[in-house]
């Protein structure tokens, strides 16, 4: 049985018992609900179902059909809804528990349990999924660096404290692996509270993460809140802004900064198209629906600074096809302040993480905020690999010894950055055997500064390839 909607919330602003509506026409996940005509609920506002003595449903209020009808879309599952049920407003948006109760535990989306655990404390505060964002004179700018180890990361996308960073990716080249280890990395160090929504994610991955968290022992700092692949999408479509309120409580009541990590965004819009395409609505470009912009800038725009605490976002996107242009990816792609970018030819070639040095990029890569050292050893390491790639048709065709002398150098330690530039994980060490790596920023710009310097040019490509920093690559080396 669901968690009951909490009684302070079915009554009206005005203390009076909120008139119910009949369910006229149920269509899969649609909910056309019927409603005397001075009674008619707001958008968004949440409706409590009854679908029979013991079962209720929550569904969301999504457009006013006419004077006395409105439309919504069920959050979760409508089998044996009916003509007739009945409907209850309950004047207020979908409302989750937030606050210290929902650390160490898995949610749903209207913030049941889904652990198996005790229930949540009756007083447990509740807050609206729908709120407005910070006024923009409220926020901080971002431009504290956020160390992840993940020397390709912290070198070429430097992550914002604050701030919000998408990892792009075709399917199978690592961004759940990406972002489990960026889990993994951040926990230990990082003091804050760590939220995960798992956005049409497969049961599978939602149990692994559990374990993990138990096992690592930071669980009690951690929230996860999930809409699986199997739900309706409505669920799907609203976990986001569950996640996003927890950590908005966090952020402004308890002052304490939040790492909000969503796997995967792609699939919050998808759900969008399919509620989009529910209600009648002319599909947009390529199929998505036509309010793609205004419901990604409703997440993103919520994922802000204030004070002393700060929300910092990491967002895995899924990219279809691999096609970079995709609406879903440029809509995206504009709200995010770091954009790393997965390769599936880097994938293919075993180089791992698959990050893209030319095509990642990030807003904080400026002298003024990493310094000029960081910025000049980030800019040669693109450079140097640019040029690689500019002369990889020559080389297939003519080898590398029809080079002149610079190219063929360049060539030499571009290979030996690409494979400086992969790393061993700790989620991958019971596949590998090989034990994760953490490396400082320091040491990574220590070990391009040598390979640009020329110091490795003799030095084999397997000798830098999955190490941690230098030192452990030249004993490699002199082990070989």
């Amino acid at each position: 049985m669901n968690d009951p909607v909490p009684e302070q919330i079915l009554q009206k602003s005005s203390g009076h018992q909120a008139l119910p509506g009949r369910v006229v026409a149920v269509r899969g996940a649609v909910i056309d609900v019927q409603f005397p005509e001075d009674a008619l609920p707001e958008i968004e506002e949440a409706l409590s179902v009854i679908v029979d003595d013991e079962h209720t449903i929550i569904a969301e209020v999504q457009a006013h059909l006419d004077v006395t009808t409105i439309r919504a879309i069920a959050i979760e599952p409508t089998t044996g809804l009916r003509r007739g049920s009945t409907a209850n407003r309950t004047s207020a948006p979908i409302m989750v528990p937030v606050g210290d109760a929902v650390l160490g535990r898995l949610l749903g989306v209207t913030g049941n349990i889904a652990d198996g655990g005790a229930a949540l404390p009756p007083d447990t505060p509740r807050w609206p999924i729908h709120r407005k964002p910070l006024p923009f004179a409220d926020q901080q700018g971002a431009t504290d660096l956020f160390m992840t180890g993940i020397k390709a990361i912290d070198l070429l996308t430097p992550l914002a404290r604050g701030g919000k960073a998408a990892m792009f990716g075709g399917a199978g080249v690592g961004k759940t692996v990406l972002v489990m280890e960026l889990i993994h990395a951040m926990v230990s160090g990082y003091q804050g509270i760590s939220i995960f929504a798992g956005v049409g994610e497969r049961s599978r991955e939602g149990h692994e993460l559990l374990l993990d968290m138990r096992q690592s022992g930071v669980i009690d700092r951690t929230v996860l809140v999930y809409g699986q692949m199997n739900e309706p999408p409505g669920a799907r479509w609203r976990v986001p802004m569950t996640a996003l309120t927890m950590a908005e409580y966090f952020r402004d009541e308890d002052h304490r900064n939040v790492l909000l990590l969503m796997d995967n965004v792609f699939r919050f819009v998808q759900a969008g198209a399919e509620i989009s395409g529910l209600l009648g609505r002319l599909p947009s470009r390529v199929g998505y629906q036509p309010t793609l912009a205004s419901e990604v800038a409703a997440l993103q725009e919520r994922i802000a600074s204030v004070g002393d605490a700060a929300v910092t976002s990491v967002q895995a996107v899924y990219v279809p096809a691999d096609d970079f242009t995709d609406p879903a990816v440029t809509t995206i792609a504009a709200h995010a302040d770091s954009i790393v970018v997965l390769s599936r030819n880097m994938a293919a070639e075993g180089m791992y993480p698959a990050i893209d040095p030319i095509a990642s990029s990030s807003v904080l890569l400026d002298p003024l905020i990493v310094g000029q050292e960081h910025t000049e050893i980030a800019i040669a390491v693109r450079g140097a690999i640019e040029r690689y790639r500019e002369l990889q048709d020559v080389i297939a065709l003519l080898g590398v010894e029809e080079l002149g002398a610079e190219d063929r150098r360049n060539v030499t330690r571009a290979r030996l950055l690409q494979s400086f530039l992969t790393q061993p994980f700790t989620v991958t060490q019971a596949f590998t055997d090989t034990p994760g790596r953490s490396v400082s920023l320091a040491e990574t710009i220590a070990g391009c500064r040598a390979i640009l310097g020329g110091e490795c040019d003799k030095w084999q490509q397997r000798s830098l390839y999955m190490v941690g920093n230098l030192d452990e690559a030249r004993a490699k080396e002199a082990a070989s």
